[in-house]
C-alpha cells in the first residue's frame, strides 16, 4: 500500500556556514567553508516521505516570488511532489535558514520565516479536498499555529491522521492543536520544553514520554539522537528503538528524514508503529552521514540496503 501524505509546512533555502566550533559571545571566528541547499522542515519531510517510502506526497505552503522560490518549486516537482497548493507570495521573500555546522556534525540554526509566516487558513481551506483524500497530514511549527489548528481540526473531521512535529519548539502549544493531534514527534529538547521534564537517562526519558502522552493523549515518539527513538502508544508496549552507530557528518534534516520516513511506512491504524519507527531510525542514520538537508535524504532502496 502506498500512503497518501500531505505536508503543511515550511520551505526554505539553507545557507550553511562551516565552523570548527560555535563562537563565544563577542568572539570572531573564521568559516572553513560555506554551502547552500534546499530545506525547510516541511519541504525536508515531504522529500523524505517521497524518497524513502515512495509515498504520494503533496504540499501546502508558500514561497516568495524570487529565485529561491522558483528553485524550491522546481526541485519539489522533480521529486514528483504535488505543488499545486504552494502559493507564490508577491510580498514576502522565500524563507531562509542559516546553519552553523560544527566539525562535530552538530548544528545550530537561525530561521527567517519570510513567506512561510504569510501562510493563512484560507490556504488550508483551498486544499480541503487534498487533505480529505490523504491518509496523513504532517505539520511543523515553522508556520503560523492558527493555520495548523485549522488544518488539524478539518483533517480529523474527514478521518485523516495528523502528525505534529513541534519544532521549533513552542512550550505551550495551543489546545486547539493538541486535541486534534494523533501522533506527536518531538526531539528530546522539544519534549523537555513541552513537559518540563529534563531527560538525563532512560528513566527520565520514560517519564517525559509518558508526560507527553498525558498532555496530548496522542501517540508519542521522542527522537533521542544517536540513541534512537522512544515511543508510547495505545496497545503498544513503551520501548526504545535503537539507532545504528554511524559516523556523523551533518545532523541537518535528520529529524525531518525520521518523520517523513516513518509516516511513509505507517499504517493509518498505527499498528505497525514499531516497524515504521525502526525504518525511520535507519533512514536518519543515513542522512547524518552526508552534508546538507535535502541532498542527504536517502532513497527507499538505500534504506533497505543499509539493513544488510
Amino acid at each position: 500500500m502506498t500512503n497518501k501524505i500531505v505536508v503543511l509546512g515550511s520551505l526554505n533555502v539553507d545557507q550553511t556556514l562551516h565552523v570548527h566550533r560555535l563562537p563565544q559571545p563577542g568572539e570572531t571566528i573564521k568559516m572553513t567553508a560555506q554551502s547552500s541547499a534546499l530545506g525547510g522542515k516541511g519541504a525536508n519531510q515531504a522529500v523524505a516521505a517521497r524518497r524513502t517510502g515512495l509515498a504520494q506526497t503533496a504540499f501546502i505552503g508558500r514561497v516568495g516570488a524570487d529565485a529561491a522560490g522558483k528553485r524550491l518549486l522546481h526541485s519539489l516537482a522533480a521529486e514528483q511532489i504535488d505543488i499545486q497548493h504552494i502559493q507564490v507570495d508577491p510580498q514576502q521573500g522565500t524563507g531562509q535558514a542559516y546553519v552553523l555546522l560544527q566539525d562535530s556534525g552538530e548544528n545550530s540554526i537561525i530561521i527567517y520565516g519570510g513567506s512561510n509566516q504569510a501562510l493563512t487558513t484560507a490556504d488550508v481551506q483551498a486544499a480541503h479536498s487534498l487533505i480529505q483524500a490523504a491518509d496523513f497530514l504532517i505539520a511543523q511549527c515553522e508556520i503560523p499555529l492558527a493555520v495548523i489548528a485549522e488544518a488539524f481540526a478539518y483533517a480529523q473531521q474527514v478521518n485523516t491522521r495528523t502528525i505534529l512535529n513541534p519544532a521549533p519548539v513552542v512550550p505551550q502549544l495551543p489546545a486547539e492543536i493538541l486535541e486534534h493531534t494523533d501522533l506527536i514527534c518531538p526531539n528530546e529538547t522539544e519534549a523537555q520544553a513541552l513537559t518540563g521534564i529534563s531527560i538525563n537517562d532512560e528513566a527520565t526519558l520514560v517519564q517525559c514520554t509518558q508526560a507527553l502522552y498525558q498532555l496530548t493523549q496522542a501517540c508519542s515518539v521522542i527522537t533521542v539522537g544517536d540513541k534512537g527513538a522512544y515511543l508510547v502508544a495505545k496497545d503498544i508496549s513503551p520501548q526504545l528503538i535503537p539507532a545504528s552507530a554511524v559516523p556523523v557528518v551533518d545532523t541537518t534534516a535528520a529529524g525531518d528524514t525520521f518523520i517523513g520516513a516513518m509516516v511513509s511506512q505507517l499504517q493509518p491504524d498505527f499498528k505497525n508503529l514499531v516497524a515504521a519507527v525502526r525504518f525511520a531510525c535507519q533512514a536518519s542514520a543515513l542522512t547524518v552521514q552526508s552534508l546538507g538537508a535535502q541532498p542527504s535524504i536517502p532513497t527507499y532502496q538505500a534504506v533497505q540496503a543499509s539493513y544488510s
